[in-house]
């Protein structure tokens, strides 16, 4: 988790340099427990105190219905913002539980064949269950609270922790 604070640090720091904002997008729908973390994260940050500018939170969700607009107002309010989207994936069984933190695009809802945009600069992926011979929606139902919310609590310090040093 060092590793990955001090790379948000340097994100952080070269925003600061390039005169950018970095813009957290915290994309999923607190109707499906796994589809949470997303805004989990979203509110956690916010009631953390984040200095940075947040979309996604669980009063405020960003989810497939209106990802699209939420861009749209993301690069009205802020110019050539840095964008680091949040979501939850789907992994393997060994990877429940863990975080990725990747440089590029995420591509929401690919687990359940949505087609929606590609978003981010750098993303967080917390992997909240993994594949099963079950239909795709049942990942969804049957993702525990538990793994959601831990995941949901690591990242955000991470975030809070990174956002605080800078």
């Amino acid at each position: 988790m060092t590793l990955l604070k001090s790379k948000l640090k340097e994100i952080f720091s070269k925003a600061k340099q390039q005169q950018r904002e970095v813009v957290f997008l915290c994309i999923g729908s607190d109707r499906y427990i796994g589809d949470s973390l997303g805004p989990l994260i979203g509110s956690m940050m916010l009631e953390n105190g984040i200095s940075r500018p947040v979309h996604g939170t669980l009063e405020e969700p960003v989810h497939a219905f209106n990802l699209k607009l939420a861009l749209k107002d993301i690069h009205k309010k802020n110019e050539n913002p840095i964008l680091i989207s949040i979501d939850a994936s789907l992994g393997t069984k060994e990877q429940v539980g863990d975080v990725l933190f990747k440089e590029g695009p995420l591509v929401p809802g690919k687990a359940l064949k949505k087609m929606l945009p590609e978003v981010g600069d750098y993303h967080f992926q917390g992997i909240v269950n993994y594949l099963d011979p079950f239909p795709s929606s049942q990942f969804l139902n049957d993702t525990r609270l538990h793994t959601v919310m831990k995941l949901a609590k690591l990242i955000t310090q991470i975030i809070i922790d990174s956002d605080k040093e800078e």
